[in-house]
């Protein structure tokens, strides 16, 4: 009876105007997407680096995030690495880059874009992310150093720079990274040190190249030494013996080249010493890479220095020496140069949408703006207010037995 009893009791506790109703089952809701892009080439002999700063993004996801969660697990940032170069020519192209910032700006779930390598590409980049729907998409570079895009003429700056690419007139573009003015600055005063007198400077005519070897020419000219020459070279060309004959004319005892490996660096060189020349040969971050090595070959890339920004690892703070402690266990090998730089761009990214907890990308923006004494790999730092760090040291590096070797901090 009893049991009768309760089971017309619990039936009539489930019928409401004579419907059955189910029991309430709480479920725990979905995350939503912020979704971060990044623009690299990922195709051609910039591989090696750009694979190994997408290694080091995942890698800042995965440490500072529960699983991709943030916000109390109301987001979970899922990460795209795009590509911007096209197998023709191995490098980066304008129309990619377009296409990949296009991309981001259309994708309702994008938040940040993580980009680009190459500092060309970052101005066909920026006026499409800046010009976005409901607003600007923030921008953060790990490797872009020409000073046009952040700062005016007197940094060494086209007319009309840097104003150009931000047509709304909100900035919303950052870097991690010391611009040229800074780097170009540095290697010439680093040349002089060296006892360089008369240095031949090239450029491969692109917009990082031709910026940070106007800053080495200012520089030089400024501190004594003698400009014999000045080139623009074509990256596609076959060969250099020419321009080697008439580089070796004028008896330079160092010769700085600004540009990237993808121009032909590797081949510039080779035809360099096959005339003869002797001269130390010095260039910027855009062949601190392996793949310049590999192009030259390792006996006749000896000896070649070039500057990056940055600190040197032994005086990196604990986080900065645990990144690539952490990098070489997971990834079975050490980072090229910039991956350190994509692992603070991702941090800084992932700082700000975990406090901004909205798909609000003017918020966002505004977060990473205010970015002030941020302790990461890198050392302890700030974003100025045209979105350059207040980090401003230089690493000279070497060639030895076919590697690159960092040889110490450069005033």
């Amino acid at each position: 009876m009893k049991n009768r009893k309760l089971t017309s009791l619990l039936v009539a506790s489930t019928l409401v105007a004579g419907v059955a109703t189910a029991p309430t089952v709480s479920r725990a809701q979905s995350p939503e997407i912020m979704r971060f892009y990044s623009s690299f080439p990922l195709t051609g002999s910039s591989a090696a680096q750009t694979t190994s700063m997408v290694n080091a993004i995942k890698m800042a996801i995965e440490q500072k995030t529960k699983d991709g969660l943030i916000c109390n697990g109301k987001y979970k940032i899922d990460y795209v690495p795009l590509d911007d170069a096209i197998a023709a020519t191995g490098k980066w192209d304008a129309a990619k880059e377009q296409e990949n910032a296009n991309k981001a700006v259309s994708d309702p779930d994008a938040m940040v874009y993580i980009g680009t390598f190459n500092s060309g590409a970052a101005k066909v980049a920026i006026p499409i992310l800046n010009q976005a729907n409901p607003g600007p998409l923030a921008m953060i570079s790990p490797a872009n150093t020409y000073p046009g895009l952040t700062k005016g003429p007197e940094f060494g700056a086209d007319k009309g720079e840097p104003d150009i690419y931000y047509p709304t007139g909100k900035r919303n573009y950052f870097r991690v990274v010391p611009a040229d003015d800074i780097q170009g600055v540095v290697a010439a005063r680093w040349a002089k040190k060296l006892g360089a007198r008369r240095v031949y400077i090239l450029d491969d005519t692109e917009l990082y190249g031709r910026g940070v070897a106007n800053m080495f020419e200012k520089e030089a000219k400024r501190i004594g030494l003698t400009v014999v020459g000045r080139d623009g070279i074509d990256g596609k060309a076959q060969d250099y013996a020419a321009l080697a004959n008439k580089i070796k004319a004028t008896r330079p005892n160092l010769i700085y080249y600004g540009g990237i490996t993808q121009n032909n660096a590797g081949q510039l060189l080779k035809d360099i010493r096959k005339a003869g020349i002797r001269a130390t040969f010095m260039g910027a971050d855009g062949i601190l890479e392996e793949a310049f090595i590999q192009a030259a070959g390792a006996d006749v890339a000896n000896g070649v220095l070039a500057t990056v920004g940055g600190t040197p690892r032994n005086r990196l703070p604990a986080a900065g020496r645990k990144f690539y402690v952490d990098y070489n266990k997971k990834f079975g090998s050490d980072p090229e140069a910039y991956a350190i730089y994509a692992y603070e761009a991702a941090s800084v990214a992932l700082d700000a949408v975990s406090k901004v907890c909205a798909k609000d990308r003017a918020a966002i923006v505004d977060a990473i703006a205010r970015t002030k004494n941020y302790k990461g790999v890198l050392g302890t730092w700030s974003f100025t207010e045209t979105g350059d760090t207040t980090l401003t040291g230089m690493v000279g590096h070497r060639v030895e037995k076919g590697k690159w070797k960092e040889i110490g901090a450069l005033k």
